[in-house]
C-alpha cells in the first residue's frame, strides 16, 4: 500500500473554531511546540455493528456522514497546528480501522505491529504492517496480544505499557528487546478504560494527565512516584475520554465536553482545543484513538 499524504488547504485556526477552545497567559517559559507526524484513517465505513467494549451498543444508531465530519474537524485541527497528516486508506469491512492508534507503535524508525485481542479487528494489524513497510519503517511483526499505541504510550524516553484487558504482559518484552527501551507496565482495572490511552494523556516530554482509579494500586503508586506533579483528571471529565487527547508540548486537542480537564490544562500553561468526536465516541474512541503517531 503506498503512502497518502493529505495536501488539502489548511483549515482555519482551530484555536477560534470552538467554544471550548482558549489560550492560556504564558510567561517567560512560554511551552514550545514540537513538531508532530501523525498516521489517520478516514472513517468511510465506521458503524457499531458489534460489541468488544462498554461504550458500543449495536442496538443505537450510527451515522458515518457525522462520523467522517467529526474526524475532519480532527484532521484539520492537526494540519492547521502544522503537523504532518499521513492517511492509511480504510477498508471496507473493518469498521473500527479509524481507530489508527491501536495499529501499531512506531520509535526510531522501527514499527512494531498490532496483534488484536478480538477477531473483528484482526485484520487490521497486517493492514498497518503493510503501510509501515510500504513508508520505510523496519517492522517487527508481534507474537504477544497487544493494540499499538493504544496500550503504549512514549514519555521521558520511557515507554508506558498498558495491559488488563487489549495487552498481555509478554509484549512488553517484546517492546523491550525491539526498542532497547525502559517499559513500565501498568495494570489496567476498570473495564470502560481498557486501553491506556483512555486513562493517560501524554502532555509533553515529562507531564502526564491520568485517571487513578483506572489502575491497581501498585500502577498508581508507580505513576505517583514517576510524576508528583501529575494533572489528575475527574470521573466526569474522564467519562467523556477527555483523557483521549493528544498534543504537541504547547497545545492539547481535547474532547469539547472535559471542561474541567480543559481548566486544568489552562492553568498549566497549556493552549487547548477543544473537539467534538462523540459519534466516534460511540465505537469508545475519540481524538487520541484516531491518532498514531509516526517517529522515524
Amino acid at each position: 500500500m503506498q503512502q497518502t499524504t493529505d495536501a488539502r488547504p489548511e483549515a482555519a485556526n482551530p484555536r477560534t473554531a470552538s467554544t471550548q477552545t482558549a489560550t492560556a497567559p504564558l510567561g517567560p517559559d512560554a511551552r514550545a511546540a514540537v513538531h508532530k507526524t501523525v498516521l489517520m484513517c478516514r472513517p468511510d465505513h465506521f458503524t457499531v455493528s458489534y460489541r468488544i467494549n462498554p461504550w458500543m451498543n449495536p442496538e443505537l444508531p450510527t451515522s458515518t456522514p457525522l462520523a467522517v465530519e467529526q474526524w475532519q474537524s480532527l484532521h484539520d485541527a492537526y494540519r492547521s497546528l502544522g503537523y504532518d497528516v499521513e492517511l492509511i486508506e480504510p477498508i471496507p469491512g473493518l469498521n473500527d480501522m479509524v481507530y489508527a492508534a491501536n495499529g501499531g507503535f512506531t520509535l526510531d524508525g522501527h514499527a512494531y505491529g498490532a496483534k488484536f485481542t478480538y477477531e473483528e479487528r484482526v485484520p487490521e494489524g497486517p493492514a498497518y504492517m503493510s503501510w509501515f513497510e510500504a513508508n520505510g519503517f523496519e517492522v517487527h511483526e508481534p507474537r504477544a496480544i497487544n493494540e499499538g499505541e493504544g496500550d503504549f504510550l512514549l514519555s521521558n524516553g520511557a515507554i508506558l505499557a498498558g495491559h488488563g484487558f487489549r495487552t498481555t504482559l509478554e509484549s512488553h518484552d517484546e517492546l523491550r528487546r525491539i526498542f532497547d527501551r525502559e517499559v513500565v507496565s501498568l495494570r489496567l482495572v476498570d473495564p470502560s478504560f481498557y486501553h491506556l490511552d483512555t486513562a493517560v494523556a501524554i502532555l509533553d516530554e515529562s507531564n502526564i494527565a491520568y485517571l487513578p482509579k483506572a489502575f491497581d494500586d501498585a500502577s498508581r503508586a508507580e505513576l505517583e512516584r514517576r510524576y508528583p506533579d501529575a494533572i489528575l483528571v475527574d470521573d466526569q471529565d474522564a467519562s467523556v475520554l477527555g483523557l483521549n487527547s493528544f498534543g504537541d508540548g504547547r497545545t492539547m486537542l481535547i474532547a469539547e465536553r472535559a471542561t474541567g480537564f480543559e481548566r486544568q490544562l489552562r492553568e498549566r500553561g497549556y493552549e487547548t482545543v477543544g473537539l467534538d468526536l462523540s459519534e466516534l465516541l460511540l465505537g469508545g474512541g475519540g481524538i487520541k484513538c484516531c491518532t498514531l503517531e509516526l517517529r522515524r
